[in-house]
Order: C-alpha cells, then sequence, then structure tokens
C-alpha cells in the first residue's frame, strides 16, 4: 500500500471539519489548456504528461471554529462541490487550485476574502439504495451538475489514487498576492465507483473544454477530523523547486 498520511500538521487549525460522502471525478486534459488558468506563481503539476481535473462532491459535516469544543453541534450540514486541479508552486510545493467551489451554505463566502472561488447555489446530497445523488445549480449563471454513483468495494490505494486525492495546501490569489491555506485529515479510505448519470456544465463555466475522455472514479465515505488553518501569504521555501 502506498502511504499518503498528511504532510504537515496543522497546530493552530482556523477551521474544523468533516468531509463526508464525497465522490472524485477526475478527468485528463492538455496541459496547455489547464497551465492557461492560472496565475503565474503555479504550474500544472503533471501525471503521465496529462494536467487532471478533479469534480470533487461532497456533505461538509460538523464545521466549527476553534476552542468550541467537540461536543457541541456546529454548523448544519451541508452541501459544496469543487472543481480542482492539482498544482505546484515554483518553490516545488504542490497543492490544489481550485477553478470554482459550489456552496449550500452563504457563510462560507467570507472566504473570498482570499481569492477562494465560492459560487453560492442550490445543492443537494442524497442516498437511494446503494446509489448516492449529487446536484447543484449556482444562483447566479447558468452552471450546473447532476451525478449519480454507485460505490463499490473498498481499495488499497495505488500511487495514483494517492496523487489524485492527498494533496495538503490550497492556493489562491488576492490582493496581487499569493495564498495557501494548509490542511490537515486522516488517510482518505478509497472504493471503486460507478458512474449511472453525469451532466455538468461546471468545466465550460471555468473556460476549459467539455472533457473528452472516460473519467477516473473514486468513492469515499469520507474523513471527519478535517483541520484547515489560517490562509497566509505564500512564500516560497528557498531551494524546493520541484519543477
Amino acid at each position: 500500500m502506498v502511504a499518503y498520511g498528511a504532510e504537515q500538521r496543522v497546530r493552530l487549525p482556523a477551521l474544523h471539519a468533516g468531509w463526508l460522502r464525497q465522490t472524485f471525478v477526475h478527468w485528463p486534459f492538455p496541459s496547455d489548456e489547464v497551465q492557461a488558468l492560472l496565475p503565474e506563481e503555479l504550474v500544472v503539476d503533471e501525471y503521465e504528461g496529462a494536467a487532471w481535473v478533479g469534480l470533487t462532491p461532497f456533505v461538509m459535516s460538523d464545521v466549527r471554529l476553534p476552542g468550541v469544543p467537540a461536543r457541541l453541534p456546529g454548523l448544519p450540514a451541508f452541501a459544496e462541490t469543487n472543481l480542482r486541479t492539482y498544482v505546484r508552486h515554483r518553490d516545488g510545493r504542490d497543492g490544489l487550485w481550485f477553478l470554482s467551489i459550489e456552496v449550500a451554505c452563504p457563510l462560507m463566502l467570507a472566504a473570498r476574502a482570499v481569492g477562494t472561488p465560492y459560487n453560492p447555489g442550490t445543492l443537494s446530497v442524497s442516498v437511494t439504495g446503494d446509489a448516492v445523488s449529487y446536484t447543484g445549480s449556482r444562483w447566479v449563471g447558468d452552471a450546473s451538475y447532476r451525478l449519480v454513483v454507485r460505490p463499490g468495494a473498498p481499495i488499497a490505494p495505488n500511487e495514483q489514487d494517492v496523487w489524485l486525492t492527498s494533496r495538503w495546501r490550497a492556493y489562491t490569489r488576492r490582493f496581487g498576492m499569493l495564498w495557501e491555506t494548509p490542511v490537515e485529515h486522516e488517510p482518505w479510505p478509497l472504493a471503486e465507483a460507478v458512474v449511472e448519470v453525469l451532466d455538468e456544465t461546471l468545466t465550460t463555466a471555468a473556460s476549459l473544454p467539455s472533457p473528452a475522455a472516460e473519467p477516473l472514479v473514486h468513492f469515499s465515505e469520507g474523513v471527519r477530523h478535517v483541520r484547515l488553518g489560517a490562509s497566509r501569504p505564500c512564500v516560497p521555501t528557498p531551494g524546493r523547486y520541484g519543477g
């Protein structure tokens, strides 16, 4: 089994949460098409010569601020869906770049202060039998999605599975600066999944062409101990550029 624990400790979290019933739908794209959407400080992180874009819907649960005991209730659970790609800072540190984030909780829009691209909308996650359904539509504009997956057997993640699902910082850009937000959580418990329905316009809304390849799909019941650190201006680490 490939090791894929957290790269760093988040000792002073700005937010605690759980990410549940998460599906990872990934497509390969030509790297130049994705690079055109990135700020100059970031380069596409490739796997097998391609950029990868992931559609990742899930349920955000147990959201609470630091210092609030876990025994006390946090925000009610709500749906969120990310469209993301994989990047590397020019000093070598890898991470996520969000092309868009759909969210059902308007309170999360506060993260726009550091450039996180939240879009409020009407989202839902439901389970019928052994199928998990995700739907969403923005309140402004016509971007939307509908995804139905049927999770399968648990898997022992291989190198590509880990590469696609386990990232420990997100980059955003605001006020002429690049920001990074560190994250820590337990390893994703991954399972196979089969797509039964997939209709989405999030990729085209993000100025990408419609995906041409069949997606690579994983499902996870989720991680319950997410620790998000405070966003901070990104300061390069000398001597760590990895190409």
